[in-house]
């Protein structure tokens, strides 16, 4: 654990919140809790973790970063 007022431990969610808030939710009214719901979990499901490029992995998506790893680790270019 971190010492009080480290925020390193908290990073990475404060990082996704925070995309998650400027691409997703900001400016929406949802009707109710079953309607944000499913709206979210698309978004994570369908976008954040399968198209958005991500900073850590090179400036590419999850899904094309693991199809590159799987193909150096079978030895298939």
């Amino acid at each position: 654990m971190s010492r009080r007022a480290n925020c390193w431990d908290n990073a990475v969610a404060e990082s996704f919140f925070s995309s998650l808030k400027k691409e997703r939710i900001k400016k929406r009214i949802y009707a109710d809790r079953e309607t944000a719901t499913l709206d979210l979990a698309e978004y994570i499901d369908d976008f954040y973790n399968m198209v958005r490029r991500h900073s850590h992995l090179g400036g590419v998506s999850p899904n094309k970063f693991e199809t590159a790893h799987r193909k150096r680790k079978s030895g298939v270019y």
